[in-house]
Parts: structure tokens; sequence; C-alpha cells
């Protein structure tokens, strides 16, 4: 398992090695937005520099590149962002049928990092068109978004008139469902476990909006995530135990509504809104699927106007911001300019 080195660990590193410490020649270190500024002329071989650096994150092998020239070319080498991509990232690429992966073609990358960014940037639709994969740009753990066809949205069905499914432009899967009215409101999905990445903490989040004529979203909703052991089936909520779940939260859906207690909807750089539905820590050892549920059991009151594309499952990230100018002032804040230019 790659260890996550940080800044501070490289430099004690460089000064203990003793291949290296007689190469390495420290000018000075200082402290910088609350980080460390390592100044140093180095004399050793780039694959060497190239190895520190591949046990760091992608984000700290951008700030790295700023040394010197060096470590530039280091940074920016097959060799370091090898490291940051999953050794099963083609055989999870190899389900994909659709135009989706063209864009990710390591073939046509013309360098790992190249390769890297695409999969960040362009989710690959796999498993039927019905999941979307990606990789997060600051850790490059998976990142994964269950499509709402996948979902089991209660009443939906092609018999009934609650739900219809509609195509948006701005969704990255063919379809989304769109509730035209309903009381009982019931949206869950569910993953293995074994898909996601190790030693990582994870957030589900439903990915949805609201139409302008939208009502029925001012009554909080519960949600949670549970695993769950394989091939499990779907049962009403009140006799699957969830009523007496203890680690559900409650959360509004409606974004204009702020309720004390609750979890509230941000909205996305793709325009979505976003609430978090529970988190999961994944040691790699699990063997189940995880269980994600956003609903409203007890409210008589009718609903309309809800649009879902999905569910989406990613690691926890501290500087996930609201919107794209927003992450790049707070980034530029801390230092990190170097992974605006990415």
């Amino acid at each position: 398992m790659r260890s996550e080195l940080g800044l501070q660990q490289i430099q004690e590193t460089v000064l203990e090695h003793p291949k290296w410490s007689a190469n390495a020649s420290m000018t000075s270190f200082k402290r910088k937005h609350n980080e460390t500024e390592i100044i140093m002329q180095v004399a050793f071989p780039e694959e060497c520099i190239a190895n520190i650096i591949s046990l760091t994150t992608p984000a700290d092998a951008c700030r790295l590149s700023s040394i010197s020239w060096s470590f530039r070319d280091a940074a920016e080498s097959d060799r370091t962002w090898e490291n940051f991509i999953s050794p099963d990232i083609h055989r999870i690429l190899s389900q994909s049928t659709s135009s989706s992966a063209t864009s990710v073609d390591p073939a046509k990358s013309k360098s790992k990092k190249e390769f890297y960014l695409n999969l960040c940037d362009n989710p690959v639709l796999i498993d039927n068109g019905k999941m979307s994969f990606s990789l997060d740009k600051w850790s490059g753990k998976k990142c994964y978004m269950i499509s709402a066809r996948a979902l089991h949205v209660v009443w939906s069905g092609e018999k009934h008139p609650y739900w219809k499914w509609i195509s948006v432009p701005e969704s990255r899967f063919e379809e989304v469902a769109c509730l035209n009215s309903v009381c009982w409101l019931e949206i869950r999905g569910k993953i293995d476990m074994q898909m996601m990445s190790p030693s990582t903490l994870y957030k589900a989040y439903i990915v949805y909006k609201l139409t302008a004529d939208a009502y029925g979203f001012r009554v909080p909703v519960e949600v949670a995530t549970r695993a769950r052991d394989y091939g499990f089936e779907y049962k009403d909520l009140d006799h699957d135990g969830f009523i007496e779940y203890p680690d559900k939260q409650r959360g509004c859906l409606d974004p204009d509504i702020q309720i004390n207690g609750t979890l509230s909807p941000k909205e996305r750089v793709d325009g979505w809104l976003e609430m978090e539905l529970g988190e999961f820590l994944c040691q790699g050892e699990e063997d189940g699927e995880l269980e994600m549920i956003c609903a409203v059991m007890n409210d008589p009151c009718w609903k309309s106007g809800l649009i879902v594309q999905g569910i989406e499952v990613r690691p926890e990230r501290k500087e996930y911001c609201e919107a794209e100018g927003k992450a790049r002032s707070q980034l530029r804040d801390k230092g990190k300019k170097a992974m605006t230019m990415i």
C-alpha cells in the first residue's frame, strides 16, 4: 500500500538518507502559509527524486515541482504519476462500452500525468452506462456515481405515473428520474465496497436538482449509509430496521430552507445540487455492499419537481468547495497555486 508522505517527511528523508545527504545542499527552510517551503539544490538522479515524490500525493507533486528544475522534471515524469494511478484502472476502463472512454484512452495520452488528469476531469461510463468512474484529483482515490436508473426509486416503475424518465444535456447519464408527484419518497442505492480505494473515508451524496415549481421539500428527509451483505434485497424501510437505525441523519433537500441540526445541500461546480447521505471508512477488507438511503416516510404532504441524476460516492476532501471560482481562490490562499495549472 502506498504511504502518503507530507512535505516535512520528504525533507527529513532527504536529510537522513546516507546516499543523498552528501549530495544535497540545504540552503534554507522557512514557514509560509503554515506549510514547509523547501529550498535546496540537489545533485542526485532524477529517478531518485521521482521515487520520493511518488510516495506523496498528486497535490504534493504539483507543489514540489516548483522547487527546482530537477524537481519539476521528476514531478512531471511518468514514473511519478504511474504510482498515483490504481493498478486496476485498465480493468475498470475495459468495462466501458461508450465513447466516454475515448478521452481517457492511455494510448492517446502524451504522459501518465495527462492520463491521470483526464480520468479526474472526464468521468467514464461503466456497467452499461449505469455508473460513472473517475479519480479524485487531489488524492488519486476512486470516485463513482450510480445513475438514477440503477437506484431503487420507489413508485418509479413504468406502470406508475409518479415518476418519469427524461434526458437532460447537463447529466452524464442518458436518463434522469423526474418526480411528477408522490408523498412517499424513497431513494436507495448500493455499491460493492471492494470497488473503493482502501484506507479511505468515503462520503455519499445524492445529486439532484429542483424545478422552478417544485414543492413539498420543506420537510426534512432521513438519510443514512450502512454496510450490508452481498445480494441483500430492498425491503420496506419500516420493516428493514431503518426506523431504529442509530446512524441515520436528517437533511433538507430545499437549499432555501435552513433547519438546525439537519444537513443542507450545496451547489456543485457542474450546477447540480448535492446533499450528504453519510460516510463510510473503507479499510479494504470489507466483504459486502454499502447501502445509501434518502427517504421521507411519515409525511403526508405531496412532493413534486425533484430531478435525480444519481448518488455519488467519493473520498472525503477538506478542500471541496461549492464553486470552481471559490475553490481556486481558497487553494491559492493556501499556497496550492500549482494545482490550478493542472
